[in-house]
């Protein structure tokens, strides 16, 4: 027994994610593979995350997703794999080249079918959703965007998930720069609010897993 994780531990994550890609099939390594080659490649979430996200989607009987900020579509496979035939992942972007290799992806796993892309700022998609009527009709939400609308992103997609549902929020640790208790920039520094922020709604059940570069989950009650 422990009362302190090791996780954080260069060690522990290194023997957590060699676990974890034993579990990767091949087009998922083939698309981090790809993804490794691009300058924004730190953007990809790490292989154990997006394997505690189709977990969690699994575990939940998650039906209705919506993921804000795509990239080349990694983590959007990962949910939509735990979705049922006719689930449904609302993915958001901006970006016309990062979610065409991401389409291909999806495409060669065979989850093109259950994703919707939605090319624009995702503030306004997820504005748009709810002024719709889907609101609480949402089962799971994935935040991993622009750091400085956090906050927008997160009250959006908590009015779209239904009681019960989750929220996941990628880049809580924004790579040890949230750890100073003053973060000079503005994206750790909004990023280290919304933390304590998310600790004090009483709106949702909060954990902080230290797993990838930190992923916070919600529980909406």
């Amino acid at each position: 027994m422990s009362t302190t994780s090791n996780l954080l531990d260069p060690r522990g994550v290194e023997y957590v994610r060699r676990l974890s890609i034993v579990r990767e099939d091949a087009v998922l390594a083939r698309l981090r593979e790809e993804t490794s080659t691009l300058e924004m490649a730190i953007m990809q979430i790490s292989v154990e995350q997006g394997r505690l996200m189709e977990m969690l989607c699994r575990a939940l009987g998650v039906r209705r997703a919506v993921e804000v900020g795509v990239f080349t579509g990694y983590s959007s496979i990962c949910v939509a794999r735990a979705l049922p035939a006719d689930g449904k992942l609302v993915a958001c972007d901006v970006s016309e080249e990062w979610t065409a290799m991401a389409r291909r992806y999806w495409k060669e796993a065979g989850v093109a079918d259950k994703i919707d892309l939605r090319i624009a700022p995702a503030s306004d998609t997820l504005a748009t959703m709810l002024a719709a009527g889907e609101g609480a009709s949402y089962d799971f939400a994935f935040i991993d965007a622009d750091k400085t609308a956090y906050p927008d992103y997160y009250e959006k997609c908590l009015a779209l998930l239904r009681p019960g549902g989750m929220v996941t929020i990628d880049n809580m640790f924004m790579n040890g720069k949230v750890f100073d208790e003053a973060p000079e920039k503005e994206g750790p520094r909004v990023v280290r609010e919304l933390a304590d922020t998310l600790f004090a709604d009483p709106r949702i059940e909060p954990s902080l897993v230290p797993i990838g570069d930190g992923l916070l989950l919600g529980r909406k009650l």
